[in-house]
């Protein structure tokens, strides 16, 4: 890579951190008791009023910290989907792996019921095994002996099981309690509810856990997204390393949106503009995807949150408003 192009790389990776930092300011001091930045900093140093500590340290940051690390897991696992099956338009929840992730929630409130706080490490769990089933049904339905993964079959078979899979899930959250039921349609209309600390604590390892490993696999991601034969050329045990990312973009997907609701296009639209601004190459894109995740949902989070006061819009009706028209606009450009 020449200087130029370093230096370039360089500033875009600083500009999407400071927008980052800038949306997580605006996110922290917006709500139903506004906090100018001096206050903000004041409490953040421990200088708050006894109010003012309880609304950014019970209410706000939790639930923010949540929509940054949903946001950025769903976001690489869409990158992730995108370089194994090198299909532009693989996300996540298009694919049905978020609808996977949902039926295995259903089932968890069936047993468990809504107030979930003492079983919240095992919820993701849930939502992986859920995600991964789908995942693998629609791999083995994408796949064609000799030829591989077809981008295009793969979309249909993932569209049309998500369509099953949801219908499923309208027909079992119907037999739940009324409580219950109130919680699962927030989750899936997209709305963040888990907003306390128990829910960063459930999320964050998974993230601290998978996101290094898939840094440490981004030549076999340059290779994988180019050519299969030429990942083989290279040294590549392609199915093998398919396998293992595709089970990491599926813990991703299932753990984010375990405490972040089904939330889609997150993981369509961050590694899209990644790869538009620094280029394909994982060891520079997967960053900006990582944030731009992260912008994009906190910004959704954020919105929805001012918006028809107190009850607010679902941070995934929000996104999906965003994220439909691209996912058309990309439909027709491929």
């Amino acid at each position: 890579m020449n200087q130029k192009k370093l230096k370039r790389t360089g500033m875009i990776i600083s500009i999407t951190a400071i927008l980052l930092l800038i949306a997580f300011i605006i996110s922290v001091a917006t709500g139903f008791a506004s906090m100018s930045p001096l206050r903000l900093v004041n409490t953040l140093l421990g200088q708050g009023t006894p109010k003012e500590e309880l609304i950014l340290f019970t209410f706000r940051l939790p639930r923010i910290l949540v929509t940054i690390l949903a946001g950025v897991g769903l976001a690489i696992s869409g990158a992730i989907l995108q370089s194994i099956t090198r299909n532009p338009l693989a996300d996540p929840g298009i694919l049905g792996i978020n609808a996977g992730a949902g039926l295995a929630v259903v089932f968890f409130v069936m047993i468990f019921g809504s107030s979930a706080g003492t079983y919240i490490y095992i919820l993701p769990l849930f939502a992986l095994c859920g995600g991964m089933i789908t995942a693998i049904i629609i791999y083995l339905l994408s796949f064609k002996k000799g030829e591989g993964i077809d981008p295009g079959r793969m979309l249909l078979v993932g569209v049309g099981l998500s369509t099953a899979i949801s219908g499923a899930i309208l027909t079992l959250a119907s037999k739940i309690a009324r409580e219950d039921y109130d919680f699962f349609a927030n989750w899936m209309a997209g709305r963040i509810w888990g907003d306390d600390w128990v829910f960063v604590l459930a999320l964050l390892p998974w993230l601290l856990l998978l996101l290094p490993l898939v840094y440490r696999k981004s030549n076999v991601l340059n290779t994988m997204s180019l050519n299969e034969n030429l990942s083989i050329g290279l040294g590549v045990r392609v199915e093998k390393e398919r396998y293992i990312l595709l089970l990491i973009a599926v813990a991703l997907a299932a753990s984010a949106v375990s405490v972040s609701g089904g939330i889609a296009f997150v993981g369509l639209m961050a590694p899209h503009i990644a790869r538009s601004l620094v280029g394909p190459r994982h060891q520079l894109y997967l960053p900006v995807a990582a944030m731009l995740g992260a912008i994009l949902l906190l910004i959704a989070d954020t919105i929805g949150r001012v918006l028809l006061d107190p009850s607010g819009i679902p941070a995934g009706v929000i996104v999906s408003i965003i994220g439909a028209p691209y996912f058309m606009y990309l439909m027709a450009k491929k």
